[in-house]
């Protein structure tokens, strides 16, 4: 019998206190459909912990560094979300310091031989009140892939709200004013997190049946056994299909 898929949502919102975290409202809806289903689900507020700055596995003693307790979760996950607010049209600085302590441990191998994120799917969720939804989507979704996660089709969803100051997503009031929860009757983001939702866990459970990925073809360390690209003359173009 196959083990309980496990997700891990990572929210990069700069808020200090998580709770008031917009982004983590939409991340909520996408962790309980994965939790209605079955997946054991864990959702950590990056800047609850203290993450070092360096292209480094591990930053302690030269200065107090709690990503190594991150790095745990990630590797344990099959399923993997970063959920960010739109700053200036890009991605949250916390989100850019997760991924790039992610990418130091992007050279280890996992037990088929093949990179560390192999076999993992990875999914991007995003608030704002400005342009940028699909620019973090495939900034976030691009790095993950480049690491080595599945990007199942459809894995972002997003919310924005009328551009310039205004109320956040799940805002009750805004300058004192009552509003209506902000973005939770929006039909358009409430499909994509379902969709999204679904897909990361049905290419989990392909990926978990199935062993992961093949590793003939993409172990780094054994590359020139199923090569012959010594041999092949990058002028002759392919004969095509019959």
């Amino acid at each position: 019998m196959a083990n309980k898929l496990k997700a891990l949502y990572i929210n990069c919102s700069i808020k200090k206190d998580g709770t008031k975290s917009h982004t983590q409202l939409l991340m909520n809806r996408s962790a309980q459909i994965l939790e209605k289903e079955g997946v054991l689900v864990k959702s950590i507020h990056a800047l609850d912990y203290k993450i070092g700055f360096g292209m480094e596995k591990d930053l302690n003693p030269e200065q107090e560094d709690q990503w190594p307790e991150i790095q745990a979760m990630i590797d344990e996950a099959d399923i993997l979300v970063i959920g960010s607010p739109i700053w200036l049209g890009v991605k949250a600085s916390v989100a850019t310091l997760v991924i790039e302590r992610m990418y130091a441990y992007s050279g280890d191998y996992n037990d088929k031989g093949q990179y560390l994120y192999y076999g993992k799917v990875g999914g991007v969720v995003i608030t704002g009140n400005e342009d940028g939804a699909k620019a973090v989507a495939m900034d976030v979704l691009y790095a993950l892939s480049h690491m080595g996660y599945t990007i199942p089709p459809q894995v972002d969803c997003a919310w924005l709200g009328e551009a310039g100051p205004g109320p956040s997503y799940g805002d009750t009031e805004f300058k004192g004013e009552p509003v209506d929860r902000n973005g939770y009757d929006n039909n358009f983001t409430n499909r994509n997190a379902t969709i999204m939702s679904w897909n990361l866990m049905h290419h989990a459970k392909m990926l978990q049946k199935n062993n992961g990925i093949d590793s003939e073809g993409n172990n780094a360390s054994k590359w020139r056994n199923f090569t012959n690209a010594e041999d092949q003359d990058p002028q002759k173009l392919p004969k095509g299909w019959k």
